[in-house]
């Protein structure tokens, strides 16, 4: 017999998801929007390779806000776009992974790698039945004048500080003071801008 994680939240997955906290992933509603996220970076795609100036209007609508100048180069990877932020003069390199479960903030002046993932999403470890339907999201903050170099990864809930730098293949776990130069597998600060 499953296990009702929910038999005293009237809420909807798609309310707790947006919320931070646990939900079923597999969610009709989170679907569509999933897949209407799809459909827009899709577009935006095509257009970046027919008219870069038509393809702009289509990026600021799947994303919260696009910040004046900022570039993102396709392809691009989201699961809404609506949790993302990305402010002014930002550039984005080609494949940009962006899981915006939770909301994920880019600052001002930024320039962010290929290949770069930034995962929101977080699932239960516990040895529970049904434990792989459940999944929650935290948060994701990139201050401004921040480097992150090729092939980064940010995990959930990690704020970046302004005008730091992080070294290409790095795996950020946990918060980076601002700046500094982070790399390694954990990242760690290895010395002071």
């Amino acid at each position: 017999m499953a296990t009702d994680y929910f038999a005293d939240d009237p809420r909807t997955n798609l309310e707790r998801m947006l919320a931070g906290d646990l939900y079923i992933a597999d969610d009709p509603e989170i679907a569509r929007r999933q897949l209407e996220a799809t459909r827009l970076v899709a577009r935006y795609q095509a257009a970046c390779l027919e008219d870069p100036a038509k393809a702009r209007p289509i990026l600021a609508e799947l994303l919260d806000s696009l910040g004046e100048g900022a570039e993102v180069r396709p392809p691009l990877y989201v699961d809404y776009g609506s949790n993302i932020s990305i402010g002014a003069r930002t550039f984005v390199n080609y494949n940009l992974t962006a899981l915006d479960v939770a909301r994920i903030t880019i600052g001002e002046d930024c320039q962010i790698g290929p290949n770069v993932q930034l995962l929101t999403p977080t699932h239960p470890v516990e040895p529970q039945p049904r434990r792989d339907k459940l999944e929650a999201a935290q948060p994701i903050t990139i201050g401004d004048n921040v480097w992150l170099g090729g092939g980064v990864i940010v995990c959930p809930g990690v704020s970046i500080g302004d005008d730091s730098v992080i070294g290409a293949g790095a795996v950020v776990t946990k918060d980076i003071p601002a700046g500094v130069v982070a790399v390694g597998n954990p990242a760690r600060p290895v010395r002071t801008l």
